[in-house]
């Protein structure tokens, strides 16, 4: 048997949110490649809307490169409490393994800011072999991984909310 993969994950889902005024996210975008980062970046902020958050409840912060996505949302973390914070980036292949310690070097210092700081601090970077996947990615035949990013970080932003619900009733 078969199965087909499934290739377009930028669906929009039921995410239960106990009060959408008071979320808070931020949003950290790379500037190289923003052919792509940019149409990323629409695609979270139009997902973010689509589920009641305020436009200004969410902070948005420009970095030069992926590289710099978890100091962008360590900028941010040192001057608001967020809900979550967004990491929009693309590193294309290319022919050096530059890509490699760049996503590896994002990937960890994100976890490990989400970690310590309890922030869920989301994984938005793209890291296809070339121009054309990207795009594919990015609003293109695959979807775009930007409003994955934003379901992701509201679903998180749910799961901390039903825990705070939990935490507050007595008994087990």
């Amino acid at each position: 048997m078969t199965v087909k993969k499934k290739t377009n994950l930028s669906e929009l889902k039921e995410i239960e949110l106990s009060s959408v005024e008071n979320v808070h996210i931020g949003l950290v975008v790379a500037e190289w490649n923003n052919e792509v980062t940019g149409s990323l970046r629409d695609g979270a902020l139009e997902a973010l809307m689509h589920y009641g958050i305020s436009r200004d409840n969410i902070k948005e912060v420009s970095v030069p490169g992926s590289f710099e996505l978890p100091m962008g949302a360590r900028a941010l973390l040192k001057h608001k409490k967020y809900d979550a914070i967004i990491c929009i980036g693309c590193v294309i292949k290319g022919e050096t393994s530059h890509n490699e310690y760049i996503n590896q070097s994002v990937a960890t210092g994100l976890t490990q800011l989400g970690l310590t700081s309890g922030v869920p601090c989301i994984f938005g970077l793209l890291t296809p072999n070339n121009m054309e996947q990207a795009l594919e990615r990015a609003g293109g035949t695959h979807g775009n991984k930007g409003v994955e990013a934003a379901v992701t970080a509201l679903s998180m932003v749910s799961m901390g909310q039903s825990l705070e619900k939990k935490g507050k009733s007595i008994g087990f």
